[in-house]
């Protein structure tokens, strides 16, 4: 980050409460320019790729032993704990759907336990926390109705949402990406950023025939080369203008959503944020930290090609552009 935003962020006194349900692994690297503003809540109930974070990291870290249930039926949930700690879940893994993936080993269930269940709203009221400002859910299977057990006043006021939905049934009654995204966009989001994810489309008993035709056809080579299916999504979502402008939102807020977008690069929708910032608030010194710094972020873009390159390759006849390449090599 560069240090206008962390200045900005030091001046107005924020400090953005990440949220990080399925804290397997290491936190969101795109928090790490923030860390030391923030305010870090990780829960994962399965400690067995559980980091422990430096103290210097953020401005406050906790990590909670519990699973987030999707509602608060009782203290305890059913928990399924799979081979890899990454697939572990409060949803059964549907065995039926894995079977056509190659790894489907990775969701076989190694134990069944009862964990400590809590929700999202108790563990903001336990922290006397202010709200959610960005939220990512990795819980296999419950991202989307996990936002939605927030308390509407909470719900209504983040400002980023991280989810990892399914494109396809890994586990029983989950919740898929186009049942996800329909929901956020209808909760005031925008879709910002969108990677697809996957994994080899072929059952263990057909590589297992395969093998046996030919042993130079092994799991390492399909793995590493053959085209992957595509399987689940990570995707983020950022609040939409319109949305701050019917709520009761304050320079904080903005101010936070500003710093967002640039992190996730969406250096237009910045500047949008600073424009719709002195709209309402009147230009002053932070709006003008905040459309200069996007405003040379922007000059940053390195080129996609070579500028001349680009005209000539539009304008100029066949033969001189060929002569040309052979120049400018």
């Amino acid at each position: 980050m560069s240090d206008v935003m962390s200045n900005l962020l030091s001046e107005l006194n924020i400090h953005p409460v990440l949220i990080d349900v399925g804290a397997s692994g290491t936190t969101p690297k795109i928090w790490d320019s923030i860390a030391k503003h923030s305010i870090y809540v990780g829960f994962d109930p399965d400690l067995r790729d559980i980091q422990e974070l430096p103290d210097e990291q953020f401005h406050r870290a906790i990590i909670v032993n519990e699973a987030i249930a999707s509602q608060q039926e009782s203290e305890e949930v059913l928990f399924y704990l799979t081979q890899s700690p990454y697939c572990s879940s409060v949803l059964k893994p549907d065995s039926k759907s894995l079977a056509d993936f190659l790894f489907s080993d990775y969701f076989v269930v190694e134990k069944e336990t009862k964990v400590r269940a809590t929700t999202l709203n108790t563990v903001i009221e336990r922290l006397e926390l202010k709200g959610v400002d960005w939220l990512k859910t990795d819980s296999q299977g419950t991202d989307f109705r996990i936002f939605n057990t927030l308390s509407k006043d909470i719900r209504s006021q983040v400002l980023a949402v991280d989810i990892e939905p399914g494109l396809i049934d890994a586990y029983i009654g989950e919740d898929l990406f186009v049942d996800a995204h329909k929901g956020l966009v209808s909760q005031g989001f925008w879709l910002s950023n969108l990677n697809v994810c996957g994994e080899v489309r072929l059952k263990k008993s057909t590589l297992e025939k395969l093998t046996k035709i030919d042993s130079e056809v092994s799991l390492e080579l399909i793995n590493f080369y053959h085209k992957k299916s595509p399987g689940w999504c990570e995707a983020r979502y950022l609040r939409t203008i319109d949305w701050l402008a019917q709520g009761n939102f304050d320079k904080r807020h903005y101010v936070m959503l500003w710093v967002f977008s640039l992190l996730d690069k969406q250096l237009g929708f910045a500047i949008e944020v600073a424009f719709e910032y002195e709209r309402i608030f009147g230009r002053d010194q932070f709006s003008q930290v905040m459309m200069d710094e996007a405003i040379w972020q922007v000059k940053q873009l390195p080129p996609k090609k070579n500028l001349v390159r680009t005209i000539a390759g539009k304008l100029l006849p066949t033969p001189i552009k060929k002569w040309l390449k052979g120049v400018i090599a």
